[in-house]
């Protein structure tokens, strides 16, 4: 037989663009070394960045400035709030373009230490002490992650919906942004927890080992990072600034995606300025998890700047057998030689070791009434996963008008499934049969992520015409192998002694000896498997602005996709392989109607394809998926640019959904069809001085419209008819009372099918959280103690029922966390 890791594509491009990517891995090693010696200057801001920000109230144009440039405004808004500017529109330093915005205002500018903070001139203008009045330090606008004091509720623009920096009013999509001092408030330590704050987004546990979501009603798996695809893993937030959420299909401009949406993460930047950061949290089921975070520049003139963030989490959880541990690193170097051109390198490494959670089984189509601790897992059977990520990209500014970018990232997981999960079909499991049958799977998985990106963008005037200009192209490889034992592909002695039951109401585990079921993966595997999916695409985007209120946005996306896989009980052979190859065109249009500069009407109609990962019976690949979306909604901007709100209708089809075939095996069929539409309501911001609110609504239909199985017409599961959430956040103003925070929310999440067959209804639920925080300023460093208090009145709720979306199990129900007690110190310089 010959080896099966001959047959994993090397062609000359992947093994010149590995051998690039494995240098840049020496050079975090290198800083790492150099860094203690490294000079600990400050730089003064000198890059110049171009500005687009219309005439209007000078609160909201500053709120836009603090956003572009990254920095942190300070200014007394009642004092502000009158006054107008003429708009910046060019190319300035962080300098130049604030004396640009306060020309004729009344207000000049001081540096401090955390940003810049606005200065009222005297009437007579006189050059003296007591010609200026510094304003008291009442409101920060600011999204950069340096050492604000504090932080707005929104973001007024982003760079994941277009890859250009387009303000959200001038969007015509649905997209919402979970902004860092929102992270702070809530206290997320997780991906999946911090989408409760978006409309139509649900956390999809999938057993813990990968971040997952569903989107309008569909499930993803698939994240993004800076605006770069990676694969399936689990995102560790020490190193993220923002979570961005872009609704509807992305394929346009990032290929193969799932149409409900994307998640992209902004990761911290390093900054010339320095800040350190030291964090411990602790909970009341016995986490414990270290932050640290560390920045600034490395060169006396902060053209080099560096930053470090790390993590270690130790957490027992409230399941029982359930603890997990983790850490994560990432240094991450930024350098400017030139005013126009910045080079970014970044690695990460994380080491997990966790168990398998397949949640609460039925009987009789109930979930069995267990304390939601209970697991069933093999006590002592933990996965381990092993992930590298380098990422290296550079940016030039070529002249006023065209900036190129390009950028190459690469990612190793190396996964150790050690598990027992609850097996789709059960043999016993009755009322008077209490017995969940498991199935051992020990296996090895291997998946490693390529991928290639140039972006031209452009921001110029033809014939009064304003365009933005999008042309690019990028590269996609991902290649998965896995190989091990499975009880699901044993013989059928092997079925009756890896099958193992136990008694939900008296859990008495079986004996099973790890080292054996190891033997068995590494001496007698009957489980190979191969996916291959990879793609180049070429893409065009053009954002055209008339009489500065009719936005128009126009692309498409020319894929040529391929994709190869194998699966079988013997190590696989050439003739196993199912190459397929697929060439699609994905259009994108959308428009935007800004009759004031505080309402935006918008729609959009956008199609795209993603693959479909399983397998078929006769073992080729399936069918890719396409999908349909049309979108029209509205947006507003009140108090001054501090308050957003995006109202929107969409209607979204998917075509070639995975369809189970058998229940006791992992075999699919692409005849599935479904569909979502809904209303959802977004609201982020300031609505008083100190007063952020989060406010969220989503009516979300769903319907199988294509099935096999008598499916036809049935809800998709885990999507609820009804969802929404509000939060609110409240600095303290008066003098004495500086530095305490308070906030309070409630999360609302309707009734939902637990699985296609819609045999199983999971209860809706409100959860109560509030949080307290104070924090002490010292000189230039300050204290921050804080307690988060979740699910204050203790209710029992299931996040969701099958994760796979396509299965007809009801066996994987997933209890909510219980009352919570959250406490974290937090110490910055």
């Amino acid at each position: 037989m010959l080896c099966f890791s001959r047959y994993i594509n090397k062609s000359t491009f992947n093994q010149y663009l590995a051998h690039e990517l494995l240098v840049l891995v020496v050079l975090p090693a290198f800083w790492m070394i150099i860094l203690p010696v490294t000079a600990q200057a400050e730089s003064s801001p000198t890059d110049a960045i171009h500005y687009s920000i219309p005439p209007g109230p000078l609160t909201k144009a500053l709120n836009q400035f603090a956003s572009q440039s990254g920095i942190a405004i300070s200014m007394d808004a009642d004092k502000v709030k009158n006054s107008l500017t003429k708009g910046l529109d060019g190319k300035h330093t962080i300098e130049t373009g604030l004396a640009a915005l306060l020309k004729n205002s009344g207000f000049t500018f001081e540096k401090n230490e955390v940003g810049y903070v606005l200065i009222q001139q005297a009437a007579n203008k006189e050059k003296s002490n007591a010609a200026t009045q510094v304003l008291p330090e009442i409101l920060v606008t600011s999204q950069s992650d340096g050492n604000s004091l504090k932080q707005s509720y929104m973001v007024p623009s982003v760079v994941s919906v277009t890859k250009t920096d387009t303000p959200i009013m001038q969007t015509p999509f649905s997209v919402q942004v979970i902004p860092q001092q929102v992270l702070k408030d809530q206290q997320v330590i997780s991906l999946e927890d911090s989408v409760k704050n978006i409309s139509g987004v649900q956390q999809l546990w999938a057993g813990s080992q990968y971040d997952s979501f569903l989107i309008r009603g569909f499930p993803t798996l698939a994240h993004f990072r800076d605006g770069v695809r990676l694969p399936e893993h689990t995102i560790d937030m020490a190193n993220i600034e923002r979570v961005e959420v872009l609704k509807g299909p992305a394929a346009m401009l990032y290929g193969r995606i799932d149409p409900g949406g994307m998640i992209n993460v902004i990761t911290k930047k390093p900054q010339a300025t320095r800040h350190y950061s030291l964090q411990q949290q602790f909970d009341s089921y016995g986490l414990f998890r270290t932050a640290a975070d560390a920045t600034g520049a490395i060169t006396s003139d902060g053209k080099l700047a560096y930053r470090l963030n790390l993590s270690y989490l130790d957490d027992k959880t409230f399941r029982d057998n359930s603890s997990r541990d983790r850490f994560f690193i990432s240094p991450s170097l930024s350098w400017r030689p030139l005013e126009s051109t910045e080079f970014n390198l970044a690695f990460e490494y994380r080491d997990e070791k966790l168990p398998f959670d397949s949640g609460l089984p039925t009987i009789d189509n109930r979930i069995v009434n267990v304390p939601i601790s209970r697991s069933f897992h093999q006590p002592g059977f933990r996965d381990q996963i092993e992930s590298k990520l380098v990422d290296f990209n550079w940016s030039h500014q070529i002249n006023p008008y065209l900036k190129l970018q390009n950028g190459v990232a690469a990612m190793w997981a190396d996964y150790q499934f050690r598990d027992t999960p609850t097996a789709a079909f059960q043999t016993r499991l009755t009322a008077t049969d209490p017995f969940v049958r498991r199935g051992v799977y020990f296996e090895n998985f291997n998946r490693n992520m390529q991928t290639v990106y140039l972006n031209l963008t452009g921001d110029f005037t033809t014939w009064g015409i304003k365009h933005k200009t999008l042309l690019g192209w990028d590269y996609y490889n991902k290649e998965t192998t896995n190989r091990g034992f499975a009880a699901f592909a044993g013989t059928e002695e092997q079925r009756e002694k890896y099958f193992t039951f136990v008694n939900v109401f008296n859990p008495v585990f079986p004996s099973l000896d790890f080292q054996e079921l190891n033997n068995l993966r590494r001496n007698a595997p009957n489980d190979f498997g191969y996916i291959q999916e990879s793609w180049h695409g070429f893409y065009f985007q053009d954002q055209i602005t008339l009489w500065d209120k009719l936005h128009i946005l126009g692309g498409g996306r020319y894929d040529w996709a391929k994709s190869k896989q194998a699966f079988a009980a013997e190590p696989l052979q050439n003739n196993d392989f199912n190459p397929v190859k697929t060439n699609f065109f994905s259009p994108r249009v959308g428009i935007v109607y800004q009759p004031l500069t505080w309402l935006s009407l918008y729609g959009n109609f956008v199609e795209s394809f993603g693959f479909n990962n399983g397998r078929s019976e006769d073992g080729k690949p399936l069918t890719p998926e396409t999908s349909n979306n049309f979108e029209a909604g509205f947006k507003l901007e009140l108090f001054d640019g501090r308050l957003n709100t995006n109202t929107a209708y969409f209607n979204l089809t998917k075509q070639n959904v995975l369809t189970r075939l058998a229940l006791d095996s992992p075999i699919f069929d692409t005849i599935g069809e479904a569909r979502s539409q809904g209303v959802e309501m977004d609201v982020t911001g300031e609505i008083y001085q100190g007063l952020n609110l989060i406010a969220t609504y989503a009516y979300t239909d769903t319907q199988i419209t294509k099935d096999n199985d008598g499916n036809l017409g049935h809800r998709l599961p885990n999507v609820p008819l009804h969802s929404g959430s509000v939060w609110a956040k409240y600095d303290f103003q008066q003098q004495d009372m500086k530095g305490l925070s308070i906030g309070t929310g409630v999360f609302l999440v309707g009734s939902r099918q637990a699985d296609t067959g819609n045999t199983l209804q999971l209860g809706g639920y409100q959860r109560w959280d509030a949080f307290v925080s104070y924090a002490l300023k010292v000189r230039k460093s300050r204290l921050v103690a804080q307690l988060n208090v979740n699910n204050i009145l203790d209710q029992k709720y299931f996040l969701n029922g099958d994760s796979q979306q396509f299965g007809a199990t009801i066996n994987n129900n997933i209890p909510g966390r219980p009352l919570t007690f959250m406490g974290s110190i937090r110490f910055e310089y």
